[in-house]
């Protein structure tokens, strides 16, 4: 009869301490994903936040400007795609001469780069070009 009455107390111990286990587990679980989705929405409405562009110009044998640059996308869940980036041609003494734009028509994932290239003939007088991010579409998973 001890032993009935022990075995009993012992189960319903443990079968307490691991019902507590899981509920705590799921609230884990819940509070990751509601963080998750939240990140996700920051990410999806902002893209210019997360996209970074880089790159430098030269000059060819056409007398075109050639731009090379990378795109980095720094969100952690969002992916994004068609990205439009701003070209904007200074002079010597910092004046704007002309802005351009371009579109990317690559997916960029999470931590990923990608390179994109681009001739233009540019205005006279261009000394350098600078490049921004101004708007990307997502990906939908």
């Amino acid at each position: 009869m001890k032993t009935l009455i022990l075995s009993l107390l012992v189960s319903i111990i443990l079968f307490s301490c691991s019902e507590s286990d899981n509920k705590k587990a799921e609230k884990e679980k819940d509070s990751y994903q509601a963080t998750k989705e939240n990140l996700q929405d920051k990410e999806t409405k902002n893209p210019q936040n997360f996209l970074v562009v880089s790159g430098h110009d030269r000059h060819n044998l056409l007398g075109q400007t050639v731009v090379k640059g990378t795109i980095t996308n720094k969100a952690t869940v969002a992916s994004y795609k068609d990205v439009d980036v701003k070209l904007d041609f200074y002079s010597k003494t910092g004046t704007l001469l002309e802005t351009d734009k371009e579109t990317v028509y690559e997916i960029i994932g999470p931590g990923q780069s990608k390179n994109f290239k681009t001739k233009y003939f540019a205005p006279k007088g261009t000394d350098s070009v600078a490049l921004a991010v101004t708007a990307a579409k997502n990906v939908e998973k």
